[in-house]
This record gives C-alpha cells, structure tokens and sequence, in this order.
C-alpha cells in the first residue's frame, strides 16, 4: 500500500508539473520578481529600477485618507498580476472594509513644458505616471516596474490607533503562479477631519463627446437621463476629492422665451444642475459661470452674451454693454436670477463671474460690465481670476494667478483688509520654479500648492481643468492652443481620466486631496498655536517659488501636526 501510495504521489507531482503548477522556492522567487514599499510623493517610471525603500507606515487623521504605494519588477514576464488587501490587526475592521487598490497608469507628455523648472522630471521611456486604473489584473513585461496604488479611506468616527495590513500579490511567470505579500500600518491619531474649509473648485465639462468618453463610444443627448447620470458621477467624484464649490451658468442653464413683449425665465434646469451637487454633498458654493467675454483676441474688450432667436431657435451673440438689446436682457435677467437664488435659499452662497482674466487693456469694459451687474443687485457677489488692478472696488473674491499673487502681494493683502476675499490659480502658467499640477513635475508640487494657501493667507484655489479631455487621454496629456501656439502642458486639462463607465483618479488627484487636508490641519493647529503652525509652514514653503521638496522632510513636518493636534 505504501508503495502504490508513492507512485500516486510521483504521479500527481508530475501531472502539475506538466500542466504548469509546479511552485517557485523563496529563493527562486526572489531572484525573479520584488515587491517594494515607495513613498505615494515619488514618481516610479516604467524604467525605474532603484529607489529608497521606505517602511510603509501612513501617519493620518479621521476623516482624510492614507495612500501608499508598492512596486513590483520582475526579471520576467509576469502574466495577470493581481493584488489584494485585508486587515492584520485584531481591532476594528478598517483597512479590508475601507480600501481601493489600483495599478498606477502611464501616460505621455508630447510637448513639454517651454519654461521647465530645475526638477523636472524627464523619464527615459517618455512616459509619466498619472492614471489610476481599476482594472483586476495586468500583464507585466520583464524588467519593467509597476506601481500599485492602495487607498484607505478612515471614516470619521473610528477608532484612534495602529492597524496593520497585508497586500498579497499573485500571478504566474512562465505558467508557474506565484504570490508574494507586503505588510503595511496605518496609524490613526485622535484628530479628526470634519470638513474641509478652503475653496477649491475645478471646472468641469459635460458636453457629448466628455459622456461619450465616459461611456466606452455610446452616443448621449444633452440634458438626457444620461447626462444628469454623468453629471452625478462627477459631482459624486469632486465631493470624494474635497472640492466644495461648483461652476453652473445661469445663463447657459435657463430656458428662455420673449412672450407678451417681455422675457420669461424657467430656472428648472438651472436647478437640477445645482441640486444634483448639493444631494452629493459637493455644494459649499455656487460659482455663476461667465456672463461675457472677449469680443474678439485676447486684448480686445469685452461684452456680454446677449438671446436672440433664429428659426426658433436659442442663440446667444457677444454684444458691448451699451447695446440696446443686452441693455434689456439683463435689465431682465439679472433681477430675475437673484430673486430665484433667495427663493431657493441660495442667494448667500452664490458668486458671480463676469468675464475671465481682464488686463489693462481692457480692464475698463469689464469693470463697466461688474459695476452694471452690481447696480441691478447690489447683494451680488462676483469672483474672477484677474491680471490687473483696474477693476478695483468690482470684485468682490480676487483669483489672481500664482505668480500675479507674487508680484502684488501687497496690493492683495489690502484688498483682504478691504473685506474682499483672496484665492489664487493656476493653468498653462506659472511655470518656472512654480507649484502646479503638470505631470512633468515631482508630485509634492502638486500637494503643496494648498500649503501656499495657508502660507499667504488665500482661501481658495481655483482650476480651469478637470476633465477636459483629449481625444485620448490615456495616451496624451499635452496640447496646443492653435489661436495663439501657446503650448498646454501634460495635465493642464485633466486631472482625472475617463474609464469605461468610470471616471479615474490620478495620483495627481489624490495629492491635491491630501494638499487640501494639509490646510485643513494647518488652519486647525494655527487655531491652537499660531506661531508654531506658521513656522511649520514657513520650513515648507520658504517663498511663492522656493519649497522644500524633499518628501522624508515633509512627511516628518506633517506628522508633528497630527502630534501637536492629538496633544
């Protein structure tokens, strides 16, 4: 009996030799394939094959979220590698409940930057890290690195503490599978993240190629189940990544109609619009998009968007103030628009645009155009990112861009004494030595943009692009602005990306998030110790365009503010 019970034994081995299920000796794994802690801040290209190990501990406060990322490379072929995650320590249940694993995407930069900073970032392969994809599993060439993306959200009321985890990692080389695991902790400090103070808005578009791209290829009508699905969708995503202040059109939005010898507004979808953000929970403010703009290039003056009908149908021309036509629209229009935002409770959170980016040249039309709007409801708020100084005692929330902030700090400063209030943003520019979100620069430029906001005292932060995708965006990031050549770089128009019927953080997203959590623990610490959250600060952002971007030196300072916090 032993004996046949060892040739049965030869022969079982051999059947899963030969159907390749034969398993690798620790030994021989770890010639082959590694799994490796680097801090979520570093940037891992494709041809990465050194960098610093860390320990992978995530310092955090209730209410925000730990990241962590781990690299795989083998030195061969890894075919459907996988992962998952699930809770080590005994106590409550955080990490298997709460937790969402990605592999980490890349993308291209075709054009980069014309005015690059000192550090940045220039892969051999030419391709960046951004996306984060939700897909099970990948395939890996050999001497390739990847990235996985892990993470876990920390519900408000949980219990303070360390709770450890494990990632496993599983796939097969050569037909041979194989897993290998990664313990990970995250410690939970007695602070909690209520809700976050600063402004943040990042403008979005819902057009039908955006829901084409969001739904894999199918068509969408504007304003259709469909959409105001999508809609959700991204509402849903901006209140996940703590933006709280939200651009709709009162113009674009409103239907309208000349009847009778008078207009006739119906704000039904105006108020779909902005009511789809609030049962999100998204809405802290409403930014009423642009009522005018340029009449022409960039230098000429501006006007305002004027109805008019034609074949029955809605159009809109760009006519100057003084025209007898946009003189009766919105002698009509605006009255109407504020009395509906007070019936609906939401006149005291709502903001007006005028027109974008006024410069000298033609700071005097727009300021005519604010002054008006202000005489037809004096109670209006208005908001504009401005380059200039003309359109004083119009604007009532100044968005200078970054480095107009810089050059005119003072001029902002009195402003904000003034009783106005005080964002900043930024676009295709400041480049240079510059914080901004392009994918060519290190990753903590992106998160320290919102420590600028707490350094210099600016409580808001805006951003033209969220998701105004190229054609393909999982494949170009970049682009030019063919009116002026005017090169837009690498995630300039983008910060998330469409999946199949998804829309897909970045790490850049992610870093923005964590950025906004920063000033919230900033502002929370300077309430207990100004001096001392200032200074922390300071050893961050030492000027406008000069920052310590070493991340071990930056995680050591964030952590002293959960400590400070937790005392």
């Amino acid at each position: 009996m032993r004996k046949r019970a060892s040739l049965a034994l030869i022969f079982c081995s051999a059947m899963m030799y030969s159907m390749g299920q034969k398993t690798f000796s620790q030994a021989q794994l770890d010639e082959i394939v590694s799994i490796q802690a680097a801090d979520p801040l570093q940037k891992i290209f494709k041809e990465t094959a050194f960098f610093e190990e860390m320990d992978p501990i995530a310092d955090v406060a209730r209410g925000e979220h730990a990241s962590f990322q781990f690299v795989v490379r083998g030195t061969k072929a890894i075919h459907k590698l996988s992962a998952s995650v699930n809770q080590l320590s005994k106590n409550a249940d955080l990490i298997s409940k709460n937790s969402f694993l990605g592999f980490v995407g890349y993308t291209r930069v075709g054009r980069p930057l014309p005015n690059p900073s000192k550090d940045k970032l220039s892969p051999t392969s030419g391709f960046f890290p951004d996306p984060i994809l939700d897909t099970p599993a990948i395939d890996l060439r050999s001497f390739t690195t990847q990235p996985i993306w892990l993470t876990v959200t920390i519900p408000q009321d949980f219990p303070p503490g360390s709770y450890a985890g494990m990632l496993t990692i599983k796939g097969s080389i050569d037909g041979t599978p194989f897993s290998l695991q990664k313990k990970f902790t995250v410690r939970v400090y007695p602070v909690t993240i209520h809700k976050t103070r600063l402004w943040v808005t990042n403008w979005f578009d819902l057009d039908k190629t955006k829901m084409k791209q969001l739904s894999g290829g199918k068509d969408s009508v504007m304003y259709s189940d469909r959409y105001w699905y999508w809609l959700r969708k991204i509402a849903h995503t901006m209140k996940e990544y703590d933006q709280n202040v939200v651009i709709a059109s009162p113009i674009f939005l409103t239907n309208m109609s000349w009847k009778n010898n008078a207009f006739q507004f119906d704000f039904a979808k105006f108020d779909q619009f902005v009511q789809t953000f609030a049962d999100e929970g998204t809405l802290g403010r409403i930014e009423g998009g642009h009522i005018g703009g340029r009449m022409g290039d960039w230098y000429s003056q501006f006007g305002v968007f004027t109805p008019y009908w034609k074949n029955d149908t809605l159009r809109f021309n760009c006519l100057p103030l003084n025209d007898s036509s946009a003189q009766k629209f919105y002698h009509a229009f605006i009255p109407a628009l504020v009395a509906h935002l007070k019936e609906k409770g939401w006149d005291k959170i709502y903001i007006q645009h005028i027109c974008d980016e006024p410069e000298p040249g033609n700071e005097k039309s727009y300021g005519e155009i604010a002054a008006f709007v202000k005489s037809l409801s004096p109670s209006i708020k208005t908001i504009d990112a401005v380059h200039s100084h003309g359109v004083n005692n119009t604007v009532d929330v100044w968005v200078p861009q970054l480095d107009f902030f810089k050059d005119d700090y003072d001029f902002y400063q009195e402003r904000k004494k003034a009783g106005d209030e005080i964002w900043f943003y930024t676009c295709l520019a400041p480049q240079g030595e510059f914080a901004n979100r392009f994918i060519e620069l290190p990753l903590i430029k992106t998160r320290i943009l919102h420590w600028i906001n707490f350094r210099y005292g600016a409580t808001g932060y805006l951003h033209w692009g969220f998701n105004f995708w190229s054609s393909d965006p999982l494949s170009e990031t970049s682009g030019i602005i063919p009116e002026a050549g005017n090169i837009m770089p690498g995630g300039d128009a983008f910060i998330c990306y469409p999946g199949n019927g998804r829309i897909l953080s970045s790490i850049r997203l992610e870093a923005m998030r964590d950025g906004i959590v920063d000033y919230e623990l900033l502002s929370m610490l300077a309430e207990k110790k100004p001096d001392i959250a200032k200074e922390i600060c300071r050893q961050v952002v030492y000027g406008f365009d000069k920052y310590d971007v070493d991340i071990k030196a930056f995680r050591d300072k964030r952590k002293r503010i959960l400590e400070l916090l937790s005392e």
